[in-house]
């Protein structure tokens, strides 16, 4: 019985996460929809500007709280509705506040961790007792594994809860900068195709920031490469 109480927080975001995608919200935010609709977005942002913006945020914070797979649509919409800098800083708002309740869940499910961990916290495990600090940060700056499984780990960790912000809001609205302009320049490219294709991809708008994540996931091995030839033999 106070297994099921401690988890309970957590089963329901897993319920929230699952009742939000079932919902079909997240097909209205597919850049289809959203340029098809753009003219209606714009004067509803025009009408209720607060509004909208307080939407969007509570809707990406439940969104990162849950783990829900496609929380990347959602910050797509985010740069095509407010742009990048306005849409970057929304989204850093949402995702550290998500991913913060997340974190708290988490923590509590977890007790004192005395239960067994998984296996990939088992295999952050020494490298965050030895360096928590540049861990963290690594974590949150390169995608060795999705945001929402991060911060689960991080929470059986029982990594401090300054850190954990810091390189939360720190990292993630580092990736973010480059989703936004993903989500504006699908947008934008959107506008002069009028329809879902590969060419979307070849617009500049989309394939520089595009670019740039590919070279944030390929980091990890590159350093993991650069660390095997440094090792004597």
């Amino acid at each position: 019985m106070n297994r099921l109480r401690a988890a309970l927080p957590l089963l329901l975001l897993v319920a929230a996460g699952i009742v939000l995608f079932a919902s079909g919200v997240l097909d209205r935010l597919h850049p289809a929809e959203l340029v098809a609709h753009q003219q209606e977005l714009k004067a509803q942002l025009a009408d209720n500007p607060w509004l909208g913006r307080a939407a969007y945020v509570g809707l990406l914070t439940l969104a990162v709280s849950t783990g829900l797979p496609g929380t990347v649509l959602v910050i797509f919409a985010g740069g095509f509705a407010f742009g990048v800098a306005e849409g970057t800083a929304l989204s850093s708002v949402a995702l550290t506040l998500g991913s913060l309740i997340l974190y708290l869940a988490s923590r509590y499910a977890f007790g004192a961790g005395s239960r067994h961990p998984p296996r990939l916290v088992e295999r952050l495990h020494h490298g965050f007792e030895r360096h928590p600090v540049s861990y963290t940060l690594f974590l949150r700056f390169i995608p060795v594994a999705p945001f929402g499984l991060v911060t689960i780990c991080l929470a059986w960790l029982r990594c401090p809860l300054w850190l954990f912000l810091g390189a939360t809001w720190l990292g993630g609205t580092v990736s973010l900068v480059f989703e936004t302009s993903i989500g504006a320049g699908l947008g934008d490219a959107l506008r002069q195709s009028d329809r879902i294709g590969f060419g979307l991809l070849l617009h500049r708008q989309v394939l520089l920031p595009l670019g740039a994540i590919a070279v944030l996931v390929l980091l990890p091995l590159l350093a993991q490469r650069l660390l095997r030839r440094r090792r004597p033999g």
